[in-house]
């Protein structure tokens, strides 16, 4: 296992009366041995523990592998699922300038009509994940298995993800906006349906609208053609490397893949909006609870994130694991801070990485 570590100022946060201010608490001095610890724990490759507080970033990195070309924080990660928070954040912003409502049909923006009598899906049921859609198109599964364990979403490109959804319109497991059944596939048609709306692929739209403005320049959402950026996935045990992920037509919900401090400068934004003139009200949008589920509506969400309570305020946060690679963001206002983790091991039954990284950003 090899370890390093390091901690820098990025900058000054530019602070707002509602954001705690830039005050580094007394334990600053030991967030590089926990980050270490919860590194060890991963038993992974490849992993990397970023965190800021208050704007002062600690990174910390290690893995069981040989070590790779170029730093462990400098290599691209795939982020998987957490794709969704870049997609909800672009929708925020797309309704937050006025281009969208949210409330338009998915199925008109992909050239069809409402089936007569229907509620039809909207582009806010889809990330809202109650869009009446199953977490995968039913025949994703007899595609994807011939690829099962190498590339199974590029076994089913754009236009077959916008078929099903067509197709299943008219079949939804229930009414739209009435259930939350987390899906795939939901967010993946709301990529299409945004590029369809707009005229621009999502990946553009993404670079136009998130990329660009917070500054993201080391994330994308199509691997590196053999530049030794992006990290190199691995199995279940931790050995035989994978090929790079390919999304297929589900890029909109699971294609990022990006490095721990463009990561970190993302989850920055969102602990202070007020640093992207041109995404503050999208990034402050992302905040507020739209949803709430389960008994005693313990389960909240919003537009991009997972929103969890503590003892002194609300946690955000999105996991996502691609065939050889995971990671976690999360971020609490309350006490400043921002957590990028990933590794290059897909999780096993029992693994400590997201319940690792979760308890570190709860438990200040």
């Amino acid at each position: 296992m090899t370890t390093a570590y390091r901690t820098s100022w990025p900058g000054p946060p530019t602070g707002r009366e509602d954001e705690p201010s830039p005050n580094p608490d007394e334990d600053d001095g030991r967030w590089p041995e926990r980050l270490a610890e919860a590194v060890s724990a991963a038993d992974a490759p490849d992993t990397v523990f970023a965190l800021s507080r208050h704007g002062r970033r600690t990174v910390v990195t290690g893995g069981t592998g040989a070590l790779p070309g170029r730093p462990r924080d400098r290599l691209r990660y795939e982020i998987g699922s957490a794709t969704k928070a870049f997609t909800g954040l672009l929708l925020a912003h797309l309704v937050e300038s006025g281009t969208l409502t949210g409330g338009e049909p998915a199925a008109a923006l992909l050239g069809a009509g409402r089936p007569p009598g229907r509620t039809p899906v909207t582009l806010a049921h889809l990330v809202t994940h109650t869009a009446g859609l199953p977490a995968l198109p039913a025949d994703f599964y007899p595609r994807a298995l011939p690829a099962w364990r190498t590339n199974p979403y590029g076994r089913y490109p754009d236009a077959r993800v916008v078929d099903a959804f067509l197709r299943s319109r008219h079949r939804p497991h229930h009414r739209p906006g009435t259930r939350w059944r987390y899906s795939n596939f939901g967010v993946a048609v709301l990529g299409h349906a945004l590029g369809a709306a707009t005229g621009t692929d999502w990946q553009d739209l993404l670079a136009a609208h998130l990329l660009t403005p917070l500054a993201l320049h080391d994330t994308a959402p199509l691997p590196a053609d053999g530049d030794g950026l992006d990290a190199v996935g691995h199995g279940k045990d931790g050995t035989g490397t994978l090929p790079a992920f390919d999304a297929g037509g589900f890029r909109a919900a699971g294609a990022v893949r990006a490095t721990p401090h463009d990561l970190l400068t993302f989850l920055e934004a969102h602990l202070d909006p007020g640093r992207c003139p041109p995404l503050t009200a999208a990034l402050r949008a992302v905040r507020t609870p739209v949803l709430r589920r389960g008994f005693g509506h313990r389960h909240v969400h919003t537009l991009a994130w997972f929103r969890h309570p503590t003892g002194g305020g609300p946690l955000y946060f999105h996991s996502g694991a691609t065939l050889g690679q995971q990671a976690f963001l999360g971020f609490r206002p309350d006490t400043g801070t921002a957590l990028a983790a990933v590794c290059t091991r897909r999780f096993r039954s029992g693994d400590p990485f997201v319940s690792t990284a979760y308890a570190l950003l709860a438990e200040q």
